[in-house]
């Protein structure tokens, strides 16, 4: 009988160590998948802070963005690290503000070699990578005249194409395309139409998938849909050969010209025709949007994918103005400014394994965190990169982790210079010659300049704007890459 005990317990042994073996296997596994989630970072250009359904919109329509908004993280103070395009999709791809590598504005500087790129890091750990859609961080071509700079030999020292910056397959352009039939130049109230341009003839930039290679086919209607219309295989070929991938989409609506098909404007039939064309190429983004997240469920990887949304500034030009229609749900200031309603912009953070529903994050971020955040998941030690970055990991905002930032958020294009420190902000349009200090948090629209209530942090962030300006400097000079 004592026998038969033993062996008895024996087995149950046998059995809670092969049962433990098999939880460690299926948590390693578990953690492993975690740590390797696709991902996808989506940007419109030129979208406001109060262009979506979410925020209140009287009147626009973007129900996958509200839903997506609804199933994640929705940031309430989000910035673009710049008030223009060029500057703000640097700061994407390196984590670092762009002034540090030489682009300051838009059509200004382009990705440096030395610079080590998200595509890069990312495939240090075994992803495949995408980039669909606009580019704007160099030129794409030395060969022909293209856009705003490629093909030119005055600027053959800015070529930087994607593909020698880590990405595996491209369909992107140097800068903007008609929102409609993007190849072609559209009616002249679409806006940003030259008087010398001719509507049906070749708008003159180009959709390029490598060296010398143009896209040809397939570019006809709304221009979110014909960049999507490559996302979609490429995310399809990933998933099948069981490759990790990371995808960027930065479609350029609704940057100028705006322009909308028939059946986006008719949603939008009882207001003017400019609000119409606005209102519509935004809503046909969302569609893509809503397109890319089925696609996501039906091949079963949604669930540890993680994406992310937002715009690269503010909303273009003065509202009711033509077709800059944008709104900054009365937020100071528009593009090219860096008053809040220059650079706060729409932000999503959605990934169903990590991120609970209805998530609201208060604290500042802005694009410079993407870079660090996405290191940080993929257990990436940045430090090895020997050079200073200007980001944080974000992602214990969105899961709930933290609600308070400690870091400071510096911006600074042409004159203008701010820094945000948790409630509070300095900026200067002078170049530091004078500061207004604003609480964001009681006066979101910038009516109260508290610098001589508040002097004792207004000279605090004073001090550490020009510790972060020392260090540009040195970044400038190339002293980061030695």
């Amino acid at each position: 009988m004592l026998k038969r005990i033993l062996l008895l317990l024996i087995a149950i042994q046998f059995t809670n160590c092969k049962t433990q073996t098999e939880f460690d296997k299926a948590k390693n596994s578990n953690n492993k998948e975690i740590s390797s989630p696709n991902i996808i970072l989506i940007m419109a250009d030129d979208q406001g802070w109060g262009d979506t359904g979410y925020n209140g919109h009287p009147y626009l329509k973007t129900p996958n963005l509200d839903d997506m908004a609804a199933s994640g993280a929705q940031f309430n103070r989000f910035y673009a690290a710049s008030a223009v395009c060029s500057p703000t999709r640097g700061s994407v791809m390196t984590g670092r503000h762009p002034l540090r590598y030489g682009i300051c504005y838009a059509n200004c500087g382009h990705i440096k070699p030395e610079e080590i790129t998200l595509a890069e890091m990312v495939k240090e750990k075994g992803y495949t990578t995408g980039h669909f859609g606009k580019w704007h961080l160099g030129t794409l071509t030395q060969d022909r005249l293209d856009a705003n700079r490629g093909g030119k030999k005055e600027n053959d020292a800015y070529y930087a194409p994607p593909w020698e910056h880590g990405f595996d397959e491209c369909f992107v352009t140097e800068s903007k395309v008609p929102t409609w039939n993007p190849m072609l130049i559209p009616p002249k109230d679409s806006d940003e139409i030259r008087p010398s341009m001719e509507q049906g003839k070749p708008y003159g930039t180009l959709y390029w998938t490598g060296p010398d290679e143009i896209e040809t086919k397939n570019l006809e209607g709304d221009d979110s849909r014909v960049i999507m219309d490559r996302v979609i295989p490429f995310i399809e070929k990933s998933t099948k050969n069981k490759q990790p991938f990371l995808s960027i989409i930065w479609f350029h609506t609704p940057h100028l010209p705006v322009l909308a098909g028939e059946d986006y404007k008719e949603k939008y039939a009882n207001l003017s025709n400019d609000q119409q064309h606005y209102y519509g190429v935004i809503t046909a983004l969302d569609e893509q949007v809503g397109r890319l997240r089925n696609k996501l469920k039906e091949l079963g990887i949604a669930e540890n994918t993680l994406i992310c949304y937002t715009s690269d500034n503010g909303p273009e030009g003065k509202y009711v103005s033509g077709r800059t229609q944008g709104i900054t749900k009365g937020l100071k200031g528009r593009k090219r400014s860096l008053y809040e309603g220059g650079i706060r912009v729409p932000s999503i953070m959605e990934w169903p394994k990590k991120i609970n529903p209805g998530t609201k994050v208060e604290a500042p971020c802005f694009t410079s965190d993407y870079f660090t955040t996405v290191a940080k998941i993929l257990d990436v030690d940045i430090n090895k990169y020997k050079r200073p970055y200007d980001g944080i990991d974000i992602l214990p905002f969105a899961t709930g982790e933290t609600v308070l930032r400690k870091e400071s958020l510096v911006f600074n294009i042409k004159k203008q210079i701010a820094v945000m420190q948790g409630d509070y902000k300095l900026y200067s349009a002078d170049n530091g010659k004078t500061f207004e200090l604003y609480n964001i948090k009681e006066d979101a629209s910038e009516k109260y300049n508290i610098a001589d209530r508040e002097s004792k942090k207004l000279n605090e962030m004073i001090e550490q704007w020009k510790t972060w300006k020392v260090s540009k400097i040195e970044s400038e000079a190339g002293n980061d890459y030695q």
